[in-house]
């Protein structure tokens, strides 16, 4: 079994004798970058503040971002989750209890709200194994993420399919990403507050029954998204060595297609063929691409027969670029914001949310749906380019290439996700640092408070 660890010693210099203390919860890449402007925040703000780490995302490349953003020194537990979905559900839910028997025994006078983020499995299934464990609830960091659809009447139409998702209606749809629109969904119930990062997210979570406040509290408040704090601590790091070093054709060419598909569905084989085959004719007409290979995207092109196809194409053309994911968060925002990317082709949820943010560079999503609908239909600062077959993803993504009023349709937009997320999501709960955690239906009626003791339970 995996080593569990709990730093008693670093738990001990954070919360010691405090009566309130905020846990935020690691566990992927993307938590790293977004849950770090909410530990400096605290930090600065004097709230007490430390990290669990699932220990889902350890390796030297996956879990760089803890070095990166600086929280490898406020992790105070690593729980060596591993495995299968199963496997990370079922070791979750016994090392947090063993995690919540630390803590009252070692600190019980000490009320401790974790924050899980976003749609990680953590998010899922970390509040139900605390909730089911102390019979409190936690805060969620990026609630409310649930997937929604354009009407796709005319697929085969490039311009008119671009306008049916500028202009056309939009319907739930929360069947992908999976397991990630599970999880943040069954994360929502075990929910004490619910920071939505725009009103959409919050209307969703209202839709379900949610409460925007209960006894005069709010609930679900809107504070944008963390990763407006992540690009502005790493905009203008001063690295060691460019990506610009480490890869010179980037330079050397412009107008790059960055390539980066790693979802579930992306890699069965028809939607995974698609997308290669479409790159690969884009990469043959002469577009610059760069195909960026995680673990799951190296097993699919192995099991298809594409990772050799690939190899040789980079032997043989000087606009094609096959590499391996990008170690530091710094490097891809050097990259995205150098006016040498013209877009990136993307199944990420983070990454339409940082392009976004981002203007030097396009967002191109290849999905059917996507759980950040608002960077569409409101900012436009997105296009949905799913996988239906290769000539589509090549058409789509020539279309927009070739039409330069779209092009800068996409490139001027709104920016959703505000500013300064991590100190509001730190004020918003040092305000409220002795509120219950947990509410029966009698307390948000307003008849009686909710008591923390439930050990008779």
């Amino acid at each position: 079994m995996t080593q569990f660890n709990i730093y008693g010693e670093r738990l001990r210099q954070e919360i010691e004798g405090e009566s309130f203390a905020i846990a935020v919860v690691t566990a992927t890449k993307p938590d790293f970058y977004k849950q770090a402007p909410v530990v400096t925040a605290a930090n600065e703000y004097g709230l007490p503040c430390f990290i669990i780490h699932t220990g889902q995302h350890y390796d030297d490349v996956l879990g760089h971002g803890l070095a990166e953003y600086d929280l490898e020194s406020h992790i105070a537990a690593d729980m060596g989750i591993r495995g299968g979905l199963s496997e990370k559900s079922a070791a979750l839910m016994t090392r947090t209890k063993t995690l919540a028997e630390y803590f009252e025994e070692e600190f019980p006078d000490t009320t401790i709200l974790p924050i899980v983020h976003g749609d990680t499995h953590a998010a899922g299934i970390f509040p139900q194994a605390w909730a089911f464990a102390t019979n409190q609830f936690v805060a969620h960091n990026e609630a409310g993420l649930r997937g929604m659809m354009p009407s796709f009447d005319n697929l085969g139409e490039p311009e008119t399919f671009v306008t049916d998702q500028f202009e056309g209606e939009w319907t739930l749809n929360r069947a992908e990403p999976f397991p990630e629109q599970y999880d943040t969904f069954v994360g929502s119930a075990a929910s004490m507050y619910q920071f939505a990062p725009v009103e959409l997210n919050r209307k969703h979570l209202l839709n379900e029954g949610y409460p925007g406040e209960s006894n005069g509290v709010e609930r679900i408040p809107v504070v944008g998204n963390s990763i407006v704090d992540a690009i502005e601590m790493k905009r203008d790091h001063d690295l060691e060595e460019s990506i610009f070093d480490i890869y010179p054709v980037l330079e050397e060419r412009d107008d790059w297609i960055r390539v980066d598909i790693h979802r579930r569905a992306n890699l069965l084989e028809e939607r995974f063929s698609s997308i290669v085959e479409g790159v690969i004719a884009l990469v043959e007409e002469g577009y610059n691409v760069n195909f960026v290979e995680l673990n799951a995207t190296r097993e699919a092109l192995e099991n298809y027969g594409y990772r050799e196809r690939l190899l040789d194409l980079e032997a043989d053309r000087e606009n094609f670029l096959f590499t391996g994911l990008w170690k530091k968060h710094a490097h891809v925002y050097e990259f995205l914001t150098s006016g040498q990317c013209f877009a990136e082709y993307t199944d990420s949820g983070s990454m339409q949310e940082e392009l976004n943010v981002i203007d030097e560079a396009l967002c191109l999503t290849a999905r059917f749906n996507t759980d950040r609908p608002e960077t569409v239909m409101n900012a436009e600062s997105n296009l949905l380019v799913p996988p239906t077959s290769a000539e589509h993803v090549h058409d789509m993504i020539e279309f927009v290439y070739e039409t330069e009023s779209l092009r800068d349709r996409l490139a001027t937009n709104e920016n959703l996700y505000g500013e300064n997320v991590g100190q509001r999501i730190v004020e918003f709960l040092d305000a409220r640092r002795d509120d219950p955690v947990f509410e029966w239906a009698s307390g948000r009626a307003g008849f009686d408070g909710a008591s923390k003791d439930f050990d008779y339970l």
